[in-house]
């Protein structure tokens, strides 16, 4: 097989180790040696010399498929095949960037993630490593319905009511081929009727979707902004919780309890997003409206607490908006140090160790060490020193996903 040997970098390898001068030596697909000293030889040199290397970042709460769209009715309106283009370009946009692995929440159509990841695997088209999302599975009246009495509307989710139409919804999701089944456990502030604190779906729903996704060996996400919400998926069983803004002492319990199972994506992108770059797509004094200052700071406590207790954060959320689009996912690696107290270490590592965890049980993603899978990234310029340069495409110099080079810096 070949072999490619980077030599001279800064490694960041994302153990807990500091960063140290080295080289790398790639073999087919994954990493055979991480070494100091005597640089190693290789069908492949590529001299590292003053940049950094990290492994890829996973983006933890992926919608490849919205299409940087201002609202839920453009993430819906393409036809089929112009939505596979869109979500075709969402996961380019996302390789370029420097993310290797998207963790699906969900997408716009339901097979949408699946063509692409089969398409991605087959070296068909370039993208990250996916586990495909399934559409947004909901309640009347929660996040996702858009309809009234007098007026049906097709919204960005599946409605169900009731452990058995949750069950068959998710075995649907399951045959045709989804990794990740996504659940609207709470509200949401895009929803006056369902706000965020509220939590519209039943625990027994919420279980009927974790047991029957594990009979097929998938995995459930859970948009869940409230409390309870929390408290009924960590319960059920459900691996990846989304956003999470409202606590008490008995969710904070739960979550530290699970924390060796439970990965949680704050999201944070999306509201710092609409309140800094939210114009032109949205009014002034929106997210003022919507209460998004408020919600902030919910997440600032909520999110600083589970990081004192150990909770392993994902980055990335909802991005794909217009006012938080597509490729700027890096973005949250920053954010995470100005909002919830992390240093950038500890930041990187959400971006990629954790991710790589979330990705594939097993723990062969997401650092940099022997036989590991080589999934990595170069950098121009000291991230640790400024984590903004990760948010600036033309400073990932190169992109290796899986020992191949979808951006050489030679």
């Amino acid at each position: 097989m070949a072999t490619t040997a980077i030599i001279n970098a800064t490694i960041f390898d994302a153990t807990g180790r500091a960063p140290f001068q080295g080289h790398v030596l790639v073999d087919g697909n994954s990493i055979s040696a991480v070494t100091e000293g005597e640089a190693p030889s290789a069908d492949m040199v590529i001299d590292a010399s003053g940049k950094f290397l990290m492994p890829g970042m996973v983006e933890g709460h992926a919608h490849l498929s919205f299409g940087d769209a201002a609202t839920t009715d453009q993430i819906i309106a393409p036809s089929p095949e112009a939505h596979t283009l869109i979500t075709m370009e969402g996961a380019r946009k996302l390789l370029d960037a420097g993310f290797t692995s998207a963790y699906g929440a969900s997408e716009a159509k339901l097979r949408l993630g699946v063509a692409i990841r089969d398409a991605v695997n087959a070296g068909k088209i370039p993208g990250p490593r996916i586990r495909a999302g399934s559409l947004e599975i909901t309640v009347i009246g929660s996040i996702g319905d858009e309809s009234r009495e007098h007026a049906h509307k097709d919204g960005i989710s599946q409605i169900i009511t009731g452990p058995e139409e949750m069950r068959r919804a998710v075995r649907i999701a399951c045959r045709e081929g989804c990794d990740n089944i996504k659940l609207d456990v709470s509200g949401d502030p895009f929803y006056p009727t369902a706000p965020a604190d509220c939590t519209p779906m039943s625990f027994e729903e919420v279980k009927m979707a974790v047991d029957t996704a594990r009979g097929f060996g998938k995995k459930v996400n859970a948009h869940a902004r409230s409390a309870e919400s929390v408290k009924h998926c960590v319960r059920a069983g459900v691996t990846g919780i989304l956003h999470a803004e409202f606590h008490d002492e008995e969710m904070l319990d739960l979550c530290e309890e699970a924390k060796d199972r439970i990965f949680v994506a704050p999201s944070i992108g999306l509201f710092h997003s609409m309140i800094h770059h939210g114009e032109p797509w949205l009014p002034k004094g929106t997210a003022d409206y919507m209460g998004i200052p408020a919600l902030v700071e919910a997440s600032i406590a909520t999110h600083t607490e589970l990081r004192k207790r150990g909770i392993r954060h994902l980055i990335g959320g909802d991005y794909g908006l217009a006012w938080n689009p597509q490729g700027t996912n890096a973005r949250d690696v920053q954010l995470f140090v100005d909002y919830y107290g992390y240093s950038p270490a500890e930041a990187l590592i959400c971006a990629t160790r954790n991710g790589g965890l979330a990705m594939m049980d097993g723990g062969s993603l997401g650092t940099i060490e022997a036989g590991k899978l080589a999934d990595m990234i170069l950098v121009d310029g000291d991230v640790l020193a400024d984590l903004s340069i990760l948010a600036d495409n033309a400073r990932v110099v190169m992109v290796m996903k899986d020992g191949a080079l979808h951006k050489s810096p030679n």
